[in-house]
């Protein structure tokens, strides 16, 4: 799990979204604003197995969003461009 969230952050540089999936973990990424304190302007949160679905192509960030299984918000909150990592 932890890997394939260092590897969007190697694939999408930056500190303006921050990328949860709790507990397993959370990195900063994405170019734009850097963020430092609190909570980020963009933060994306979603669950373990919902997480390991979008990495591996099995569902689609649009899909995954009107589900309501990833709460996206910020302007820069959208994985749609660097996801799948790993297609099936």
């Amino acid at each position: 799990m932890r890997f394939t969230l260092e590897e969007l952050a190697a694939r999408a540089p930056g500190r303006s979204v921050e990328v949860r999936v709790p507990p397993f973990g959370a990195v900063q990424c994405m170019p734009g604003p850097i963020h430092r304190r609190g909570t980020p302007a963009s933060v994306v949160e979603t669950d373990a197995v919902t997480w390991l679905r979008l990495v591996t192509g099995e569902l689609n960030w649009a899909a995954a969003v009107d589900r309501g299984v990833v709460r996206a918000s910020g302007e820069r909150a959208g994985l749609d461009d660097w996801l799948p990592l790993l297609p099936v």
